[in-house]
């Protein structure tokens, strides 16, 4: 949407940069503005790596996606969706079991506003699009009751979006709250950044993104395993995002100039 009105459709805030939007960026799609064309060049300008890494994030959804539903998981609640990259979670599920059916969710206007880009399922499956915001687990878990069956196991997609949630915020809280109202056998499929590997172009990372109004709570990897406290970790528990069974799809070009400053696991409710 970049060259399009600034002032920007309604409910969309082009003032500053939001993450769905940047994330959109670096990904090489359309649906930003140059307000996020600006952030994402500074965070390029600390580590030329941001658009691999964002790659990274999206092959390991498909990766976990792939393993969920070969392992007979038929429901999945995506937060944090983000703008429609195909193929989306929906395809990589649908396209190993036709049955399953996808919640989307996301907070940001521009993303409700490709919903249909993320609704086109099979004929067996369905897809739902609920605009609501991780901060508030009840309007989700309320929404995506109505299309999803929360008596049998969902797998919660929680895929680069909590490292923009402050712990003052209760980021640990909110993936327990809504881990409570899904039934055993339900799983959490996770990534997040950190600043284990880089931490000066993280701290300068951090305060850009500060400036501009967007949390970044890089977290280490005891403070990432922590989401998974009471779950039990499918193998190889905690890795770096890209060696999180990389059979399973094929590596991201870049991915092996020097180490991901990310983390993913996949762990099952007992």
């Amino acid at each position: 949407m970049t060259g399009q009105d600034p002032t920007g459709p309604i409910g969309i805030d082009t003032s500053k940069p939001h993450p769905a939007r940047m994330y959109d960026w670096y990904l090489g799609g359309k649906d930003n503005y140059p307000v996020d064309e600006e952030m994402g060049k500074q965070m390029l300008a600390l580590d030329p790596r941001v658009p691999v890494m964002a790659r990274v994030n999206r092959a390991f959804m498909h990766r976990a996606t792939r393993w969920l539903a070969k392992n007979g998981v038929r429901q999945f609640l995506d937060i944090g969706t983000g703008i429609p990259t195909e193929p989306n979670l929906h395809q990589i599920a649908q396209g190993v079991a036709p049955d399953s059916r996808v919640v989307y969710c996301d907070n940001d206007p521009i993303v409700l506003a490709h919903a249909a880009a993320l609704l086109r399922s099979t004929p067996e499956g369905v897809t739902e699009y609920l605009q609501a915001d991780v901060r508030d687990p009840a309007t989700i878990i309320d929404g995506a009751g109505k299309i999803l069956d929360l008596s049998r196991p969902v797998a919660l997609s929680l895929v680069a979006l909590l490292h923009f949630v402050s712990d003052e915020e209760g980021a640990h809280e909110l993936v327990r709250s809504l881990l409570s109202e899904l039934p055993s056998g339900s799983y959490l499929m996770m990534t997040h950044a950190t600043s284990d590997f880089t931490p000066e172009d993280s701290a300068a990372a951090t305060e850009k993104l500060k400036a501009a109004g967007i949390t970044l709570a890089l977290r280490s990897r005891d403070e990432f395993a922590g989401f998974f406290d009471g779950l039990e970790l499918v193998d190889p528990g905690v890795s770096v995002v890209d060696e999180w069974r990389p059979e399973l799809g094929e590596p991201v070009p870049g991915q092996e100039n020097g180490i991901i400053p990310g983390y993913g696991a996949v762990g099952r409710k007992p």
